[in-house]
């Protein structure tokens, strides 16, 4: 039976990769895809991607504020898009600094202070905070784009939205590097990806934002909201949810077929999956999906 009740729809995100490999796993969703854009050429590789980010503009970085957001000599604070590095308390009474947030904050220093970048647009300019979102090169004689050497370095990991995921299979390219060498947060149990079938830890990492990887039981669009249950249980395994309006994303992509009710069951079912976002409760731990971006295909047996 799958779990039908409704839920908030977390803010987390989570991406899947685009191309396809052939040897361990592969992801999906297709596009023109290849090796990490920032060796793909000696100039910009931003603008080496082919993806359709626009140049909004130069500046200096003046202030690096964490791993992820840096201030520039014009006054704009800037939200690195695309990343999530480890969080610093920035002055939140209580927050308990995640661990090498210093040392993230120290990276994108050494790769950014004082250097002039150009900023790069994707879908939305702005977040709720007023930062500027924005994909960041700096002027070298090899260009370095900022996110993907946050990630490549182990300092960072992919965190995107339903309105800013372009290009998300590039950063995950990186971010995939990074693992492989166990760099950075990679090397820390406190990052490590999730068992879906753990339950009770995943309930005692309830408001985190964590990659988790199982296998799909079951799988059901009820009342226009898709559930992916990775347990027998559905009051209290890991579910995924997709709500009704981010559907018609996953429908719009290269997922429709394994969503596809075929006799009353979807191809994704045995599916071995990796998913990010943060981990919810409602009857048993949750991630709310927005995206198809927030979701690895990582087998197709």
């Amino acid at each position: 039976m799958i779990r039908t009740s409704g839920c908030r729809i977390a803010a987390g995100c989570f991406a899947f990769l685009v191309s396809v490999f052939l040897s361990i796993s592969f992801s999906i969703p297709i596009s023109v895809s290849g090796a990490l854009a920032a060796d793909a050429s000696p100039g910009n590789p931003v603008e080496a991607t082919g993806c359709a980010f626009r140049a909004v503009g130069e500046a200096r970085v003046v202030e690096v504020v964490d791993g992820d957001t840096v201030v520039l000599d014009d006054g704009r604070q800037v939200r690195l898009a695309g990343i999530q590095a480890p969080k610093l308390p920035l002055g939140r009474k209580g927050f308990v600094a995640w661990p090498l947030a210093d040392e993230a904050r120290d990276e994108l220093v050494r790769l950014s202070a004082g250097k002039t970048v150009t900023l790069y647009r994707g879908e939305t300019g702005q977040d709720r905070h007023g930062r500027e979102l924005a994909q960041l090169v700096t002027h070298e004689e090899k260009p370095v784009w900022l996110q993907a050497e946050m990630l490549r370095t182990g300092y960072a990991r992919v965190y995107s939205f339903p309105d800013n995921r372009l290009c998300v299979d590039r950063l995950l390219a990186s971010e995939k590097e990074a693992r492989a060498r166990r760099t950075g947060i990679w090397a820390l149990p406190y990052y490590a990806i999730r068992d879906a079938a753990r339950v009770e830890e995943l309930n005692g990492l309830a408001d985190s934002f964590q990659l988790v990887e199982g296998n799909v039981q079951k799988a059901a669009l009820v009342r226009g909201r898709l559930y992916l249950n990775f347990g027998e249980r559905y009051q209290t395994d890991f579910t995924v949810t997709v709500p009704p309006r981010q559907v018609k994303l996953f429908n719009e992509s290269e997922w429709a077929g394994l969503l596809a009710d075929r006799g009353g069951e979807m191809p994704v079912v045995g599916k071995r999956l990796r998913v990010r976002g943060w981990i919810d409760r409602y009857n048993g731990p949750e991630i709310v999906v927005t995206h198809p971006e927030q979701v690895e295909l990582l087998s197709a047996q």
